[in-house]
């Protein structure tokens, strides 16, 4: 007996950019809403089996589709809920459908007197997501707390129970997950101290915010406002009203370096990344390569952050071309300035820089 299609009807020429943050690129030729896992898995098994190319999309804050759309079925990941076990020694297992909005799961451990996800508040998009980017902010990342996903392997139709987290191949901003669509996270998992404190402060910014010495702890709700605080004075907490929040959030990541070869700066700090490597900060070789906030794009539709360079924002009537079109200057710029080549952090889908 044929399986049923779980999935809601799907929407013919469905436009895409709402359902950015950045609000921008074309139509999808098919759009299907997936309100459960069990959805998403016969969603994509539908498209394979017309042999139509598949885009999955959860808040979409971390892509850029390509002005032309995409000629293909976009599923939509709009799952929710949540599930927390107490384990015997008094840590919490906390397990999260895909589509959930991370936010709102940040915030609803801290409501449940639950700390070691604060630093990630603000973030926006969905939590099946997170692993994918090995989302960070302020010291922490989803390496850290991650246990195991549930994935839908595309190549033999089958769900994977409880990967481990070790299996995703997790690094900075990257997984093994990350630039593929055949395997899709359908749940994760995250083990929680139990307690209401934070994770350690580790990022220097917010150590100052809080008074307190780096690697302090403080009650989890109180560092959860302080980065809401820091994230929204760079326009990184979604506001309608606010073009400095239409945008991808960090448009480049950070370089990582061989030591030998990093440009020596004055005032452009160094981290360690691990042996012989180290980290750079691509907003300071922005700002260094002589690009300021507000630096506009072509005509003013597009431009950095007023708030904060690593940002590319849409000042509306926007398109991805005029996008692309200034994070190919800014790439440029910082190239030509110091010898390092910046790389996007959003998927980019149906373009490139």
């Amino acid at each position: 007996m044929a399986k049923p299609n779980l999935a809601a009807p799907g929407r013919a020429n469905a436009p895409i950019a709402p359902l950015t943050t950045l609000r921008l690129g074309g139509p999808a030729a098919r759009l299907v809403e997936a309100p459960t896992a069990d959805a998403v898995v016969e969603a994509v098994r539908a498209a394979d089996a017309q042999g139509e190319p598949v885009l999955l999309l959860g808040g979409g804050s971390n892509v850029v589709v390509a002005d032309e759309g995409f000629a293909g079925t976009v599923v939509r990941f709009t799952s929710r809920g949540t599930a927390l076990h107490r384990r015997p020694d008094g840590s919490v297992l906390l397990a999260v459908e895909a589509g959930e909005e991370w936010d709102d799961v940040v915030s609803a451990t801290i409501a449940e007197g639950l700390g070691g996800l604060e630093c990630l508040s603000g973030i926006p998009g969905c939590a099946g997501a997170t692993p994918v980017q090995n989302v960070g902010a302020y010291g922490v990342e989803i390496a850290d707390l991650l246990v195991d996903v549930d994935l839908y392997d595309r190549r033999r139709d089958v769900v994977r129970r409880n990967v481990p987290a070790a299996e995703l191949g997790l690094a900075y901003r990257t997984s093994a997950l990350k630039g593929r669509d055949d395997a899709i996270v359908l749940r994760v998992r995250f083990a929680l101290s139990g307690g209401d404190d934070s994770a350690p402060i580790r990022y220097p910014e917010l150590a100052r915010t809080l008074g307190v010495e780096q690697r302090a702890r403080v009650p989890a709700a109180v560092a959860r406002e302080a980065v809401l605080g820091l994230r929204r004075s760079k326009g990184m907490v979604l506001d309608a009203a606010d073009h400095d929040t239409w945008s991808a959030g960090s448009f480049f990541t950070n370089p990582v370096l061989p030591q030998d070869e990093a440009p020596r700066v004055d005032g452009l700090p160094h981290w360690p990344a691990g042996p012989g490597l180290v980290k750079l900060p691509a907003a300071g070789l922005i700002e260094q390569a002589g690009f300021r906030r507000g630096h506009p794009g072509p005509g003013g539709r597009v431009a950095l952050s007023g708030k904060h360079v690593l940002a590319l924002t849409h000042r509306g009537g926007g398109s991805v071309a005029d996008l692309l079109a200034l994070a190919r200057e800014v790439r440029a710029g910082v190239a030509a300035r110091f010898g390092v080549v910046l790389r996007p952090e959003p998927v980019l889908v149906g373009c490139r820089l």
